[in-house]
């Protein structure tokens, strides 16, 4: 069953278009990486789909509703993120006992877990938490619900790195129980990508790619070696990416489908081939500067 289906979607902000012409669907029982610079789109995005404003144009459907003002919508879909507000005299505790009666496949066993393990006290107002505490119960509470679509914005904000860890663990673990759709919204990658079957890269308001993450990793290549080498080997062909390493030392970001290198040819001229993770291609995708941080100090 297609759970989210965007068509042309564009959400205009007075004169600046926050997105622009977002197309893609999203099958059940997947977990998708919403990935972006700041200020890409993502929370825009994830508003949408969560019913809390309307696009400009275009067509937004979730479980085949269009999301805005609908109550079924809201009923089976969650949206997690850390400027949520509660009623300033409920506990935590209050708080997740309204959500029992409000989600049908709320789990109160898993709530209660984590809330202890977490060291979270039931009877703490929300309001009264640090950033990371805050953003761990809310993440406690958008799990616990079994939502069919659970949205999370940034979910790790604050958390130190153990927590970190914790959390991915945690959702990993309670999503293979409860199959159901996933999407986390992040611009960090690399932590979170054993999480992810499918990966959409928005940038400034625009989709640069919406894929599985197999085809992320088979994406492209890295060449790295003596620059005249590189120069060599790779006339003719679209770099993704360039950068010197060290004088005279390059390393140049090929797509993996335009290459057919001989790698002893390239092992004696002092050329590496390796394949590039998820979280790289990314970050040179999302890349609009002419010039590293290096050549500054150059």
């Amino acid at each position: 069953m297609t759970v989210i289906e965007c068509s042309n979607v564009q959400k205009k902000f007075k004169t600046k278009d926050a997105l622009s012409n977002i197309t893609f669907q999203l099958e059940e029982n997947k977990i998708m990486g919403l990935l972006g610079r700041n200020g890409a789109g993502k929370t825009t995005l994830l508003q949408l789909l969560a019913g809390m404003t309307k696009p400009t144009s275009g067509v937004v459907k979730v479980f085949g509703e269009t999301p805005f003002n609908n109550l079924f919508v809201s009923a089976n879909s969650i949206y997690i993120h850390d400027q949520m507000q509660f009623p300033g005299s409920f506990t935590l505790q209050d708080i997740l006992e309204t959500a029992a009666n409000f989600y049908g496949n709320w789990d109160e066993s898993l709530a209660n877990k984590l809330i202890s393990y977490f060291s979270l006290d039931p009877q703490a107002y929300h309001s009264d938490l640090s950033k990371g505490m805050k953003n761990t119960f809310n993440f406690i509470l958008g799990l616990s619900t079994h939502c069919a679509l659970t949205l999370f914005d940034e979910p790790i904000n604050g958390m130190d790195e153990a927590v970190r860890k914790d959390v991915y663990r945690a959702l990993l673990k309670d999503y293979i129980a409860n199959p159901r759709t996933i999407i986390i919204s992040s611009h960090f990658l690399e932590e979170m990508e054993h999480l992810l079957e499918v990966v959409l890269l928005i940038d400034q308001g625009i989709v640069v790619f919406n894929k599985s993450l197999e085809e992320i990793q088979l994406f492209a290549l890295a060449l790295q070696g003596p620059t005249d080498a590189i120069q060599k080997w790779t006339v003719g062909l679209e770099k993704l990416d360039e950068k010197q390493i060290a004088p005279g030392y390059a390393k140049v970001l090929l797509r993996a489908e335009d290459c057919t290198f001989d790698e002893r040819a390239l092992q004696q001229e002092d050329i590496t081939i390796s394949s590039v993770s998820a979280s790289e291609v990314y970050m040179y995708m999302t890349n609009t500067r002419d010039v590293g941080i290096d050549e500054l100090f150059n």
